[in-house]
């Protein structure tokens, strides 16, 4: 429910009470004093997706954009049209208007400082997590990363036209995220020296193997948690769940960053950098062009923003686009080579399986490891997880999967094969017991 307070000039008061009147909207007509009697204000209690049909049709009437207008919450109001404005409004859904948009975004954004303190919390909640291969404690770092308000308010920055408020926002997520891993680095330097975490292959870490690249998964992820994010805030509802799943594609891999530094695995810190890159990229696209779709626009475009005054500005413009599209094409490009060479590999492993001699064998998995070679990263190590239900060996099947993988990828990585056995009960095998109660087979 919302209460609304407008401002209008007496000239204009006709035609915008006749559009409430058109709305059947019940309102209050306050009289100013004398020295403002030239203005009247107009109170109105609405139901919450009601109000962009309403102050449209206000504005259609005359009501400019820039008039004093005040939206607050009411809890409940009792009027003659009441009930029947709730059962017109309660199937549609209203995004908020420009102003509530605005409005929200700005109450989400946080202090540098106190923005800079959560994240360096959450930084170190997150690397004791990954290096405890705990995934409860992971979750807890993304819950106190405040990353989600610098998103939106980017976004609504993009989308209302105000520039000041997207520029910020850019380097209010730049400064998060290199606290972020700056502040892992740190925390595993220090727990590396004291020798509280002895010198470990990271890779083996659950948590840690699962953010070494980007992958089509991960770039999902990112996908959907900034067109969820930006839906959200739209709507009259909090974000902070939202929020959780924003840090969740961007926390965990700037940690996975630091550590991979302290511990000595430059390629598993470059893929992850690669990663926080293309997560960061995927959410911020996915958040403007989920607020562009549901219809928020700048005025007119605001040239203002689209167009930078002056030649320097102009100069300053194209050097930041260029270097952005420059990162977002180079990221694209290797997560596009590692997600094809990754379904490669998979599709090559199912085919081996399927010769009738691996009939007791089930493919489970597959993880690959890179090495930095020449001038750009390869494939070092696959390593396949597969279950049996004997412990029949299988001696050739390495070669065979490393043969059909070399063939497909022209890449000659080492194959490793990870067997994961189990027991099949049978239904039908019943337990006898003798006449003494030994048990028969």
């Amino acid at each position: 429910m919302r209460l609304i307070h407008v401002l209008i000039p007496a000239e204009r008061r006709g035609p915008i009470l006749g559009a409430l009147d058109s709305k059947e909207i019940d309102y209050a007509v306050l009289e100013t004093d004398e020295r403002t009697s030239e203005e009247v204000m107009v109170e109105f209690p609405l139901p919450s997706d009601g109000v962009g049909d309403v102050m449209d049709a206000l504005r259609d009437a005359g009501l400019e954009e820039d008039e004093y207008t005040v939206m607050g919450n009411a809890e409940t109001a009792s009027t003659p049209n009441m009930e029947r404005l709730q059962n017109r409004y309660a199937g549609d859904f209203d995004p908020l208007t420009r102003k509530e948009l605005r409005s929200k975004v700005r109450d989400m954004a946080h202090d540098r400082n106190s923005f800079v303190w959560m994240i360096f919390l959450s930084a170190i909640i997150a690397t004791a997590g990954l290096l405890l291969d705990s995934p409860a404690i992971v979750v807890g770092s993304m819950v106190i990363a405040p990353m989600v308000g610098p998103v939106l308010t980017a976004s609504a920055g993009a989308v209302t036209g105000d520039r000041r408020m997207l520029v910020d926002s850019i380097k209010l997520q730049a400064l998060g995220l290199a606290v972020a891993v700056v502040s892992s680095l740190a925390f595993g330097y220090l727990l590396k020296s004291f020798s509280f975490v002895p010198q470990l292959q990271i890779t083996a870490l659950g948590q840690i193997s699962s953010r070494v690249a980007p992958s089509l998964l991960t770039v999902a992820v990112g996908l959907a948690a900034g067109s969820a994010s930006a839906f959200g805030v739209t709507t009259k509802g909090p974000t902070s769940l939202i929020g959780v799943m924003i840090a969740a594609a961007l926390i965990p891999a700037a940690a996975t960053t630091g550590i991979a530094v302290i511990w000595g695995f430059p390629v598993v810190a470059a893929g992850s950098l690669v990663l926080l890159l293309v997560s960061l990229v995927a959410i911020n696209v996915a958040a403007l062009v989920t607020l562009w779709y549901l219809g928020y626009r700048p005025n007119g475009f605001d040239r203002r923003v689209l167009a930078a005054d002056g030649r320097r500005q102009a100069a300053i413009l194209a050097v930041a686009v260029l270097a952005v599209a420059v990162v977002v094409a180079g990221a694209g490009f290797a997560t596009y080579q590692q997600i094809t060479y990754e379904r490669t590999v998979n599709q090559q492993v199912s085919s081996v399986l399927d010769n009738p001699a691996y009939t007791n064998l089930t493919y489970v998995s597959t993880n690959t490891e890179y090495a930095f070679t020449g001038n750009w990263f390869s494939s070092e190590t696959v390593t396949v997880t597969i279950s049996r239900t004997s412990d029949r060996e299988y001696p050739r099947l390495a070669t065979r999967l490393q043969r059909r993988i070399d063939a497909a990828t022209s890449q000659n990585p080492s194959v490793r094969v990870h067997f994961v056995d189990y027991a099949v009960a049978n239904s039908t095998q019943v337990s006898l017991s003798g006449p003494r109660g030994e048990a028969i087979a």
